[in-house]
């Protein structure tokens, strides 16, 4: 039987503060609306931006310790699955809804404790080191 593979990673920004709720056996749960946007060229040329919104869940210890840090604008970078499941709507429609159970979770902005690039006040070379001693 062959598997297949249901992996999804996105970077973007949070539409809303996090909502952190817990299920009836206490289980701690983040629910989190994250936009992601894409440039693009019309038909004319022109430069353009696409915007989708997705729903982002994320489980357990990681749901709590980053409930209080994340806020609406955080920039974050998404890894996980998708899921799908369905429901019916309060007139008897059966809808669909399809969420990103979040396996990793980075933040990307310095402001909230990411953005694990470099210092921009640090050179390039070695940590704390100078760039007088380069041969070239």
């Amino acid at each position: 039987m062959a598997y297949g593979i249901n992996r999804v990673i996105l970077a973007g920004n949070l539409g809303a503060d996090p909502d952190l709720r817990y299920t009836q056996t206490g289980q701690p749960v983040l629910n989190m609306r994250m936009a992601t946007t894409e440039p693009y060229f019309d038909k004319e040329g022109e430069k353009k931006e696409r915007t989708d919104w997705h729903a982002v869940i994320l489980w357990n210890k990681r749901a709590e310790a980053l409930a209080p840090i994340l806020r609406k604008g955080s920039q974050i970078l998404v890894e996980g699955r998708l899921q799908t499941s369905t429901y019916d709507d309060r007139e008897g429609i059966k809808r669909y809804k399809t969420e990103v159970v979040a396996t990793n979770l980075v933040i990307l902005d310095k402001k909230n404790g990411g953005g694990q690039g470099r210092d921009e006040h640090q050179p390039s070379g070695s940590p704390g080191g100078s760039t007088d001693d380069i041969p070239f």
